[in-house]
């Protein structure tokens, strides 16, 4: 497993990584008003069979923050090809690393290269002395949930209007 960054890899080997996922629970919204009082609750709730999603990002958005020269980082397996990408925007005022994209090629998931491309986000995140990272996926992304709450992330809030397609966005933190 090596990291590269975008000097030494071609774009088109990014825009090739399967990022469709398949996931057998959502987190569903539920939503009450009381008088002066809003609930707002997520309930993972298990689906009656495997549900396949596209995913929600738009490969434009790749070129853009490729040529933003911020963090974006990519990982190759022993055979050097290109197997996932992590792709993120530092907001310094936040003293934030905001990550948009975190991509493992679907049939290669599982295998640690998620966990390797986050460390190396944080590594750049500690070099440029940034001490949050934020994290934002749709609410039917269970696996990208788990996956960030096995790393430490807590969930710290929501955008129901987030995405193009109406999906909701969740967002997990997490202090480096």
């Amino acid at each position: 497993m090596d990291i590269y960054t975008p000097e030494f890899i071609e774009l088109s080997d990014c825009y090739n990584l399967n990022a469709a996922y398949s996931t057998t629970y959502v987190w569903q919204m539920q939503t009450s008003e009381h008088e002066r009082r809003t609930e707002i609750r997520f309930d993972a709730v298990r689906l009656p069979r495997p549900m396949e999603v596209v995913y929600p990002r738009s490969p434009d958005e790749l070129l853009e923050h490729w040529q933003q020269e911020a963090c974006f980082l990519v990982i190759s397996d022993q055979a050097d090809q290109i197997v996932g990408l992590i792709d993120a925007q530092p907001r310094v005022w936040q003293n934030l690393l905001w990550i948009s994209n975190l991509i493992i090629d679907k049939a290669l998931r599982r295998q640690g290269f998620g966990t390797k491309l986050l460390q190396a986000a944080i590594a750049w995140a500690r070099q440029e002395k940034i001490d949050r990272l934020m994290l934002e996926m749709q609410t039917k992304n269970y696996p990208a949930i788990a996956f960030a709450q096995k790393h430490g992330f807590k969930f710290c809030g929501y955008n129901d209007r987030y995405y193009t397609n109406g999906d909701i966005a969740l967002f997990f933190e997490k202090t480096i």
